[in-house]
């Protein structure tokens, strides 16, 4: 918790990278413009994800699994918070992950975005199963293909998350 110039408590998260109880009373002109830099990738990142995803994944399932489109809907609806709470995080991991790297050529900026998003998309699809009931068996099958599904998505997603940074002037991180 922290306070503002009034005394009353703010709630805000233990975050370095976005701070919630900012006001421009309590920034200088070089932090609020930090902070506002942080805020846009954020929300381009989050935007980026839900547009992307939001189609692949609608595509999917009308086309291969059969779905009626109330039922795409549905699904797409449901995880528009699971994906605004990965977005932006996932963009950091990827930008890390390129920063330490370094990829030169396009196989293997291939390689880092298939690491990258595997490493991290997998964990909360695992999760993800978990909270709805699945057992282990049925994680463990259903990883062998979502991980075929993350590594033919990872670089177009890839390239996608840069051309929407690009577009909206947002560096990485």
């Amino acid at each position: 918790m922290g306070n503002t110039s009034d005394g009353c408590h703010v709630w805000a998260p233990a975050s370095p990278r976005i701070r919630w109880d900012v006001t421009v009373d309590t920034l200088d002109r070089g932090s609020y413009r930090m902070y506002l830099r942080s805020m846009r990738a954020f929300l381009v990142d989050t935007i980026a994800t839900i547009a992307f995803f939001t189609v692949v994944a609608a595509l999917a399932e009308l086309l291969v699994v059969g779905l009626e489109p109330k039922q795409v809907l549905i699904a797409r609806l449901f995880m528009v918070p699971v994906m605004a709470a990965t977005g932006r995080p996932y963009g950091l991991w990827r930008d890390w992950a390129f920063a330490r790297l370094r990829p030169r050529h396009r196989v293997t900026k291939a390689f880092v975005d298939i690491g990258a998003f595997v490493s991290f998309q997998l964990p909360v699809y695992l999760a993800s199963l978990a909270v709805v009931g699945a057992t282990v068996a049925e994680m463990l099958a259903a990883a062998g293909t979502a991980i075929v599904g993350m590594m033919i998505l990872s670089r177009p997603f890839g390239v996608f998350l840069e051309l929407v940074r690009r577009k909206a002037g947002v560096s990485a991180a």
